[in-house]
């Protein structure tokens, strides 16, 4: 099992910035990915942002340089720099891992319980 702990959310005026953090904890042997998605009301959840180990990372086109993703691979943690915050923004923001743990090596994709943004105009 592993847990995904966020923090970091709150109301920002429109323009200003917030950063959002993601520890994970428990039976880890690998962390292959993890990543950011949003749930506004009435919408689906959608990819915001994602880091695989080695680097490699992926943004939505609608957070493409506002948005920095970045992990500290000793900490466990995930950080999404949010810059120049817009209204359409705001939504519950969800940390996701995945991997696999130990000593079973299953593979795990797990969720974080979410932290609101909102943005104001």
């Amino acid at each position: 099992q592993v847990q995904l702990v966020e923090s970091g959310g709150g109301l920002v005026q429109a323009g200003g910035s917030l950063r959002l953090s993601c520890e994970a904890s428990g039976s880890i042997f690998t962390i292959n990915l993890m990543g950011w998605y949003r749930q506004a009301p009435g919408k689906q959840r959608e990819l915001v942002a994602t880091v695989a180990t080695g680097g490699n990372t992926n943004y939505a086109d609608s957070v493409k340089g506002r948005f920095t993703i970045s992990r500290d691979y000793a900490k466990n943690t995930v950080y999404l720099q949010m810059n120049s915050l817009k209204p359409e923004d705001t939504a519950v923001y969800y940390c996701n891992a995945r991997g696999r743990t130990r000593p079973s090596l299953f593979e795990y994709n797990d969720w974080g319980q979410g932290t609101q943004v909102t943005v104001s105009s």
